[in-house]
């Protein structure tokens, strides 16, 4: 089937239910519980801040405990697993296209338009409903790497991936180690700034003017952060998702045992580790200087890094399950598996619906549940709404509809013609 768009043939349309690898979509699911729980600090609107100005410091034991998973195993360790599952899909996209047939500058065409209305729909939701869209800041980050190295030979992706790598190294963590050896690194960092989940607007009772701090956040997360995260080398994610994805990693995850096993057992272990000085430090174990702990100290750069390489082993981890899954052929917990797996081929739908349930119920601006509750309860309501969205991405897939935000955006893409 050939499309026609204004610039120019394309050979198909978009991706068939045929085409699908259990593991991509598998961690899209999967990723979307972590993001909606990452996302519920902000939400606690009248809780009593630490110096990190995130988690809480309030609350019960169970409270703490959750406060501590979440800096462990959540908090900037999901983020980077997004980045690299769009780098992924993105290059699927592109080499579906071009092993159809389009020529490879009609398939990054088609691209750029997709990453350009992500930004457009990234800004709508920053300003209607939750600030910290990512979907803006990681069409920008698309649009510039797509531009950059869709077409690129593998030498030279991997050698960027490399130049990433010292990037993180030189951008994030130089300035930390020179504190460390002027032996200041107890006063780097700002305990006195801002705690970050102002930006978000959520303790705001006017709608109107919680959707203007909300807008001014969405224009700074997508227009400033993501330029500066390709500077400081946080363009690594996206590009290990091309690179992989021109292996087919995730979707012959049985050929790549040996670097998938090493690559979730590293991973993980370098990123809880990385977090665990910041998580018991917040749980008062571990006593350090406030500016240490805060936003910009010593401790949120550790997590920050490190945060990459969990980001990759959680990946790495779904695409063993994946294999395993797949090979031992249908057994007990199938539908559940194809629930999860649901969300994922629905993604951008559910992430939108995330902040549908959650804004108008949990911000001062709304019913203003928010205040009433704590770390561990709203890590229940997320689950809740979390499994809200899975019972509906299933309803669609037994029914072979695409989400909503998906139609749209293929239609963006694609044109009239696209079905």
């Amino acid at each position: 089937m050939t499309i026609a768009t204004e610039e120019g043939p394309l050979r198909r349309g978009a991706v068939r239910p045929g085409e699908r690898a259990l593991a991509p979509d598998l961690a899209r699911g999967i990723m979307l519980l972590g993001i909606v729980l990452s996302n519920t600090a902000f939400h606690l609107w009248a809780a009593r801040r630490g110096p990190s100005g995130w988690q809480p410091v309030d609350g019960s034991w169970l409270d703490h405990a959750v406060q501590f998973t979440m800096i462990i195993a959540l908090d900037l360790r999901v983020y980077p697993l997004f980045a690299f599952l769009f780098g992924y899909g993105m290059t699927q996209l592109y080499l579906r296209q071009t092993a159809a047939g389009t020529d490879p500058r009609d398939a990054a065409r088609i691209l750029r338009r997709r990453s350009l209305w992500l930004i457009v729909i990234g800004l709508t939701h920053a300003t209607l409903l939750m600030a910290g869209d990512i979907i803006g800041f990681y069409g920008v980050l698309s649009l510039v790497l797509g531009l950059a190295f869709l077409r690129r030979g593998e030498r030279a992706l991997t050698w960027w991936i490399w130049v990433g790598v010292a990037l993180i190294l030189l951008v994030s963590a130089g300035p930390a180690l020179s504190a460390l050896l002027r032996g200041e690194l107890g006063t780097f960092g700002d305990a006195g700034a801002d705690p970050g989940f102002k930006a978000y607007a959520s303790q705001e009772a006017n709608w109107l003017t919680a959707a203007g701090t909300r807008l001014r956040t969405g224009l700074f997360v997508t227009f400033v952060a993501a330029p500066l995260t390709l500077v400081g080398g946080g363009f690594i994610l996206f590009l290990l998702g091309f690179w992989t994805a021109r292996r087919r990693i995730l979707e012959e995850p049985g050929r790549h045992r040996t670097l998938l096993r090493l690559t979730a057992l590293l991973g993980i272990a370098v990123g809880w580790l990385g977090a665990l000085p910041a998580a018991l430090a917040h749980i008062g174990v571990l006593h350090v200087p406030d500016d240490m702990q805060s936003e910009s100290g010593a401790l949120m750069v550790l997590r920050d890094i490190t945060g990459n390489a969990a980001g990759l082993g959680y990946v790495a981890a779904v695409a063993l399950f994946a294999q395993w899954w797949t090979a031992r052929g249908p057994r007990h917990g199938a539908t559940a598996v194809a629930a999860v797996t649901s969300v994922g081929k629905r993604s951008l739908s559910c992430y939108l619906a995330h902040s549908l349930l959650f804004a108008p119920v949990l911000a001062a601006w709304g019913l203003g549940l928010g205040e009433q509750l704590g770390s561990a309860t709203m890590a229940l309501f997320a689950l809740a709404v979390w499994l809200v969205t899975v019972a509906g991405a299933y309803a669609l897939e037994r029914a072979g509809r695409r989400g909503p935000a998906e139609a749209v955006l293929r239609r963006l893409m694609y044109g009239r013609r696209a079905g």
